[in-house]
């Protein structure tokens, strides 16, 4: 089970609707998906299409990461009502929030990888939308990752913002969990026709490299209708979400080859 989480040190950059667009990605090829909405204002669960009622959720979790707890916050999205396909919900709660303290204990930080451990042989793929800071709630989704990776946009803070986010990851690296690492640098709602963007997304070039991904995801309204109609992006109507889809399709191939995650249908090693 390969962990991958999405994070932003910067609010309102699309770190959620770029969660969306991956599951969407992962559920049309048919890897088996699990999408943590540790993000308190749980708008994945939202866009996810799922009913809350009567389930425990992600704070649940934290506070008892024992695997009855697990499974019972844990529920089928509403996409699979689109095709068949396993593509599942760790539901969203506001009261994350109470777990987001600056100084989580080691113990604490260790919760969502104990979680997960629960339920590792049910998941190829597990997509963490993390808060969109650097308290305890994303040291915790980044000591249960394999690897992050980085949302930004083309914008006059987006270098410092990226240079913030791949230190810490080299920080939790070093101090907590040596497996992790970052994935890249996804670039989110680009203009192509303008030279602002441009100009901001060769200086994230000059400074990091190989880590800017491709393809940058250009400003498309395709995607927050989607999520907005909580649907997904594969199988929303028009040229422009085609064409995002298949620049989220290439994002995932990137995660797979670097997960090692087998495609569906090919033997399973």
């Amino acid at each position: 089970m390969h962990v991958l989480s999405v994070s932003s040190l910067k609010g309102g950059v699309g770190k959620t609707t770029v969660t969306l667009g991956l599951a969407s990605a992962a559920f049309a090829r048919g890897v088996r998906t699990l999408v943590v909405d540790l993000d308190p204002q749980s708008d994945v669960s939202t866009g996810m299409d799922i009913q809350v009622a009567g389930r425990l959720n992600v704070a649940d979790v934290l506070a008892n990461p024992k695997e009855k707890t697990v499974r019972q916050a844990i529920t089928s999205s509403g996409w699979a009502k689109v095709h068949p396909g396993t593509i599942d919900v760790m539901i969203g709660s506001p009261s994350a929030i109470n777990f987001d303290g600056p100084h989580p204990s080691v113990r604490d930080v260790w919760k969502l990888e104990e979680a997960l451990a629960t339920i590792e042989a049910d998941y190829d793929l597990v997509l963490i939308d993390c808060a969109p800071s650097l308290n305890a709630l994303t040291r915790t989704a980044w000591a249960a990752s394999d690897r992050v990776i980085v949302i930004t946009e083309p914008g006059l803070f987006s270098v410092a913002a990226a240079d913030r986010a791949l230190r810490a990851i080299e920080e939790i690296r070093r101090g907590l969990s040596p497996r992790l690492q970052p994935l890249g640098i996804v670039v989110n709602r680009v203009r192509p026709q303008s030279i602002e963007h441009q100009f901001r997304i060769k200086e994230l070039r000059d400074m990091f490299g190989p880590l800017v991904l491709s393809p940058q995801l250009p400003e498309r309204t395709s995607l927050q209708q989607a999520q907005g109609a909580a649907k997904p992006l594969h199988i929303w109507p028009g040229d422009s979400a085609q064409e995002l889809a298949a620049d989220f399709d290439s994002l995932l191939d990137r995660v797979m080859r670097t997960g090692r995650i087998p495609v569906p249908g090919e033997a399973r090693a």
